[in-house]
């Protein structure tokens, strides 16, 4: 392996035009508007029937290869992130040959035959594995060429469901490259954590069988099944577990290298989820080491909380699952904690080591809504835009991405912001990615999401979209179910 770095250097978002405002979400609802402000956001975008996860990640992938003029001959590389792929055998080759149709059109070269294409799965972890394999293959089989990383999903919810409001749609590709522009990845250090949990968030195949998956129409639903307070603290507990691997390999305290960070960027399902996570992460490592951090001590008297109680409660060794016993997702692991929690956020120090390092790109991802596998690269480059936009001199500074993907594992991922950033963070573009949506009524969100017929603008220029679907009414070709895509010039 040489020694040359590698990392990020550039990025692209692409959403959907379709979008829904929390806000008026709220009065279809009768949902109190300023706790889904506080929590989960401002909106979230919903894809049109002609879209899927292949037809954004192209988009996204083009858009990335126009705003760098990437030479595409160089990409040796291209991988997809996705827990939303339509089809069980390819996934990252259709993504390439969309690509390929609309470098075409632009009168660019296609992808080079010799290009591996990776489709990776792991919930919303998938994007950040994908990452990881992309600068392996830098770093050995593929010195000398480059690579594109593209994450792409869709955040769907049954109607009235307690998930309905995180829902969203969307792609973000990178472009991953010895001699990074934009960040330095320090791979050697990333801190790993995995534990099978059982009912956290899944999408089990077989669920198709009941009753409430078979809608009457064509439109295909991946509703989730989960669990919402156990995935929380399956989140808050895997992610902890990344960040301790992480300070170990970097032989530092974590409250030391968090405070040490100009930004921290986390997988965001909804807004307040990363802050739950970190704020917990750095009361579980002072419980670690209580004579190191005495501030706990106190932040459990202010929340009336036995402090031997909190102490126990941090340092129980039995993994959190429901292996075996599916009512065990009723336990609550971390009640003392999340009392403690409520008393840390009212101090200077949750400011210095959570909500101050969350601050970049915050305001932007509030329009994004879940995006999972896209979440996390998402609020990267949204912060690195709005760091850019601000004129922050962020060159050479350490910044912390913490992935995580339900079921389930995390990822905490040290990086630096290259010393020439700035130039391309101004190709970003992701506040332009934001502009002109279309701002859908309850019936026109109701009949978009159940798939019933609408009035609804079609394909936008310069996109990929799905033509016809293949029904196997002929019996001389097999094309039962295939999607046949377009670009629309």
């Amino acid at each position: 392996m040489s020694n040359t770095p590698y990392g990020i250097s550039g990025q692209s978002l692409y959403l959907p035009q379709f979008e829904v405002s929390l806000e008026q979400w709220c009065q279809w609802t009768q949902t109190p508007w300023d706790k889904i402000r506080k929590v989960v956001g401002s909106s979230f975008r919903v894809p049109g029937p002609h879209q899927d996860a292949y037809t954004m990640a192209a988009n996204a992938v083009l858009r990335l290869i126009t705003q760098y003029d990437i030479p595409s001959g160089q990409i040796g590389y291209l991988a997809l992130g996705t827990e939303s792929s339509t089809d069980n055998a390819v996934g990252a080759v259709i993504v390439k040959g969309l690509v390929d149709q609309g470098l075409k059109a632009q009168g660019r070269a296609p992808l080079p035959r010799q290009c591996e294409v990776p489709e990776i799965k792991q919930a919303c972890l998938g994007g950040v594995y994908a990452l990881k394999a992309a600068l392996r293959y830098l770093a050995f089989d593929g010195q000398g060429k480059q690579a594109i990383v593209v994450s792409s999903d869709i955040a769907a919810y049954q109607l009235g469901s307690t998930g309905e409001q995180t829902q969203g749609a969307g792609a973000v590709a990178q472009w991953v490259t010895p001699n990074p522009t934009l960040l330095e990845v320090h791979l050697p250090a990333t801190g790993s954590s995995s534990h099978y949990r059982g009912l956290d968030f899944r999408k089990p195949v077989k669920r198709y069988l009941t009753k409430q998956y078979k809608p009457g129409n064509e439109r295909f639903h991946d509703f989730p099944v989960f669990n919402g307070p156990f995935s929380t603290n399956c989140f808050v507990d895997e992610t902890y577990q990344a960040l301790r691997s992480m300070a170990e390999k970097l032989g530092v305290d974590l409250m030391d290298y968090l405070g040490s960070t100009a930004a921290i960027f986390a997988h965001r399902p909804y807004q307040r989820m990363p802050e739950t996570a970190l704020g917990i992460a750095c009361l579980l490592h002072m419980a670690h080491e209580p004579s190191r951090h005495p501030r706990l001590k106190e932040l459990a008297s202010v929340a009336n909380v036995s402090f031997s109680d909190v102490l126990q409660e941090a340092k129980q060794t039995q993994p959190l699952s429901c292996f075996s016993d599916s009512q065990d997702v009723h336990k609550t692991p971390y009640a003392n904690l999340m009392k403690v929690l409520r008393a840390f956020r009212d101090t200077s120090e949750h400011q210095r080591l959570v909500t101050g390092k969350t601050k970049l790109g915050s305001d932007c991802i509030r329009h994004f809504g879940n995006l999972y596998s896209a979440a996390l690269p998402a609020w990267l480059g949204a912060g690195l835009e709005d760091a850019w936009r601000n004129n922050l001199d962020l060159a050479g500074a350490p910044i912390c991405m913490l992935g995580y993907g339900s079921g389930d594992a995390a990822e905490a991922i040290p990086m630096r912001v290259a010393k020439g950033w700035r130039e391309a963070a101004s190709n970003l573009g992701f506040e332009e990615a934001l502009q002109n949506p279309v701002v859908l009524s309850q019936e026109q969100y109701t009949q978009l999401h159940e798939g019933l017929p609408t009035t609804l603008p079609g394909p936008q220029k310069g996109e990929f979209a799905i033509h016809h679907v293949g029904k196997g009414e002929d019996s001389s070709v097999e094309d039962a179910g295939i999607d046949f895509y377009q670009f629309i010039s």
